[in-house]
């Protein structure tokens, strides 16, 4: 069959008159497809999941009974724009009691459909052609992804165990520093776990007003922060100068799905990103901003998350380790990142943390995912389907079990 005529008329982004022929695979699809397999092969073998990237539970019932009365009311029923003022109060009231930062509701904090389009939407305000974006790896790609659409540079900042999973901002070639405007950020860090200090972000925000370049921190698993309290960016001084840092509900809230975030603190940042975002949508639903806003205002709602999840990675924590990973607890997430092994004895090698991965989803239907971008690493994650502790317990033994018939070399 002869291509379409339109074939020739894709944009270079996507890959141009090539878009559609490519034979490479992503690898979250090729999770997907290791997955159907092994359980086709071996329905007599419970597939274990620790790659599963979300929540495993509903939004907690007063928010769930808050959207069922809102979804009815006819005010409602219009387009939210760039939100409304409810959730924004909202938003600012948790920001004051949860980081003691005071922001201005109407002119520092705008909702969003998910930190994903807010990813994707800011290097609009920001890159043209030839300019750069600075991006720590492993993470989440889409601000990168933009950042080519409009004919900008990606430069990639590896997050090492020798450096604490921080990014060497020191390592930074000057024609690259010329170039650069956006320095996009995530802590707590997925898939690394690593939480930020005070000390860190001091030290962004000086290299931020030294290089003049706007700083975007992913704070969506902020909530999920263990050992210490949960660290906002805007609370180190200077902050609020150099850039924006964005929210989710999602993860500290048990509302994935939901697609609602907001993002707060520089004013000339966060109108630059609400004019963009008039231009990309028409707001998310005011039912769900409104359930949203019961959310926020229950501080148990997060610590009763972020209690679950710290159960579970330390009980995944002692069983891996059991197993011969070397792995610690995480400084947040819900995710536990380790190196990935070399071979089994006695039994295959491995390149690449991918290739061990399909390997352990195929041969023992067990599931993580595999980051190779700064080494081969593989992430598990406790967002597993258990309906109580002993369910917990009983995945951990069966997940030991398997494991102890691998003797992996590291």
């Amino acid at each position: 069959m002869s291509d379409p005529y339109f074939q020739q008329l894709f944009a270079q982004r996507i890959g141009g008159s090539n878009y559609g022929k490519g034979t490479e695979i992503y690898k979250f699809e090729k999770i997907k497809r290791a997955k159907r397999k092994a359980l086709a092969e071996h329905p007599e073998r419970p597939l274990l999941d620790f790659g599963i990237g979300e929540n495993d539970e509903m939004a907690p019932e007063s928010v769930r009974r808050a959207m069922a009365h809102e979804i009815n009311q006819p005010e409602n029923r219009g387009y939210a724009d760039n939100g409304i003022p409810a959730f924004r109060e909202a938003a600012a009231r948790f920001m004051l009691r949860e980081f003691g930062v005071e922001l201005d509701p109407h002119r520092e904090i705008n909702h969003c459909i998910g930190t994903k389009t807010a990813l994707a939407m800011l290097p609009a305000a920001f890159i043209d052609s030839g300019d750069v974006t600075l991006m720590t790896v492993p993470g989440y790609p889409v601000a990168g992804t933009h950042t080519k659409y409009y004919g900008g540079e990606v430069y990639r900042l590896p997050l090492l165990p020798e450096n604490d999973f921080l990014p060497d901002l020191d390592s930074i070639p000057p024609d690259v520093l010329r170039r650069a405007k956006l320095l996009v950020l995530n802590y707590p860090n997925s898939p690394t776990g690593k939480v930020a200090t005070r000390e860190f972000y001091a030290q962004v925000v000086e290299f931020a007003l030294r290089n003049r370049i706007v700083v975007i921190q992913d704070a969506a698993h902020v909530m999920l922060s263990y050992g210490q309290p949960p660290l906002s960016f805007l609370q180190v001084p200077g902050a609020r100068e150099v850039g924006v840092e964005l929210h989710s509900l999602s993860k500290g809230w048990h509302m994935i799905g939901w697609r609602l975030g907001w993002v707060c603190g520089n004013e000339r940042i966060v109108r630059a990103f609400a004019d963009i975002k008039d231009n990309s949508d028409s707001g998310q639903f005011i039912a769900i901003q409104k359930a949203a806003i019961v959310a926020l205002d229950d501080a148990e709602i997060p610590r009763r998350t972020r209690a679950k999840y710290f159960r579970r990675l330390q009980k995944l924590v002692a069983t891996l380790t059991r197993c011969g990973f070397d792995c610690q607890m995480p400084g947040g997430t819900y995710f536990v990142y380790t190196r990935a092994p070399r071979a089994v004895s006695g039994g295959p090698t491995f390149a690449t943390a991918e290739e061990f991965s399909q390997y352990l989803i195929t041969e023992h239907s067990i599931c993580c995912v595999p980051w190779d971008d700064a080494g081969p690493y593989l992430r598990f994650s406790v967002t597993y389907e258990a309906a109580d502790e002993a369910a917990e317990d009983a995945l951990m033994a069966e997940t030991e079990r398997r494991f102890s018939t691998l003797r992996m070399v590291f």
